[in-house]
Order: structure tokens, then sequence, then C-alpha cells
């Protein structure tokens, strides 16, 4: 005769033993506020969200599958919807980035376009421009064709206008790297920030190392 035995996911620490090495006294049994659910795997893809009911009938917002996500350029104080593309380093675990899971803390590739138009439109300069040797230039866009008032404001933001390399050199290959700071399995939402400076640099060694 077999008995079919539900091991439930759980979170509490009772079974486990002491610091010292001694052996807690189990008491009680598993309790429903301990409970535990399986991760969500969140993986780049159509979008597909469950809802998953928790305590005190509060909804969690399971995300399976996620494309794009708002993601902020600090330095610029611009976010855009952007899509994700891959993947390429998590600090946790290596087979998060093989399996292209999408979890907080993740560094991931985003589409550069919807910000590289924004500067244009913003600076009236033309980022991530290729020259022969693979070199990345900026270029100010052609100012005859508006106004004076309009040639002032561009030329006045021109001014104080700064980028740094690392990122000019992505916006020439069309992606960006980005970090996530949502979580993904709870809230149904993959947002986060572009990486720049000593954080850009950092990750950057990081994958290098690799």
């Amino acid at each position: 005769m077999t008995l079919a035995v539900d091991f439930g996911i759980t979170r509490e620490g009772r079974h486990k033993r002491r610091e010292t090495g001694g052996r807690r006294a189990k008491f009680c049994k598993k309790r429903k506020f301990l409970m535990g659910r399986p991760a969500a795997g969140t993986k780049i893809g159509d979008k597909r969200i469950h809802s998953v009911r928790g305590r005190g009938g509060n909804l969690k917002y399971r995300a399976l599958r996620l494309d794009s996500g708002n993601f902020s350029w600090g330095t610029e104080v611009c976010t855009r919807k952007v899509r994700v593309l891959d993947v390429t380093y998590n600090a946790s675990n290596n087979e998060l980035v093989r399996t292209k899971t999408l979890v907080k803390g993740a560094v991931v590739l985003i589409d550069a376009h919807p910000f590289k138009s924004w500067y244009e439109g913003h600076y009236g300069m033309k980022i991530g421009v290729k020259k022969t040797g693979g070199v990345t230039t900026q270029e100010s866009v052609d100012l005859s064709s508006v106004s004076k008032q309009v040639a002032a404001k561009f030329k006045k933001r021109q001014s104080g206008r700064t980028l740094e390399s690392a990122l000019d050199h992505q916006f020439a290959s069309g992606r960006l790297l980005a970090k996530i700071s949502s979580r993904p399995g709870q809230t149904g939402r993959c947002d986060g920030y572009i990486l720049e400076g000593p954080e850009l640099a950092f990750y950057q060694k990081q994958m290098h190392k690799k």
C-alpha cells in the first residue's frame, strides 16, 4: 500500500538544528502563514502574467514571460518603455543567465533607439555615430531648418552637455546595458535603470572576467 504524500514548500526553520548543534523541539506542524510558492522563473517572450492570491486577499502578479519594461536614464532624467533583448549577467547564479531568466538585480541588454531619438530631439545632437576604424562620434543636427529661438535653445543645451564614451559606444551598437530594479515574479513588471559611471565599469569588468 502506497501513501500519496504532498510535500508543500515551507519557509519555516524549526527542523534545523541550533547553531550550537542542538535539536529544536518540534511542537507544531506546518502553518499556512509559513507557506512558500515555486519561483516564477520569468523568461523573455510575449507578455504572460498570472495573478496569485496572497495573505489578506492581496494579489501578486506572477510574470511568466515579459518582453519590455520601463527603464530610466538617471543622469538625463529620462524614462522610456523599451524592449528587453537579452540577459547578460547575474551576480547570484550563472544558470539564470544561461536560461535568460529575468529577476531583480539581473543585468540585461535593452534597445537603445528610444533613448537615442529622445537625445537627438532634446539636445539636437546625433550620438553613437560610427566612423571608420570603429570610432564613435557625436554630431550636431542641421539647425538651418529650425527657427532662431529653437536653434538658440539647442545651443544652450549643448553647452553644458556631457556623455561618457562607454555609453556612446553602446548607442553605436543600438543596445544598452541596464539593471532590473523591480521584481518580475511579484509585481509582474520588468523595470530598471541604465548602467553608467562606476557601476557600468564594474559590471563590464565582471562580464569580461567570464
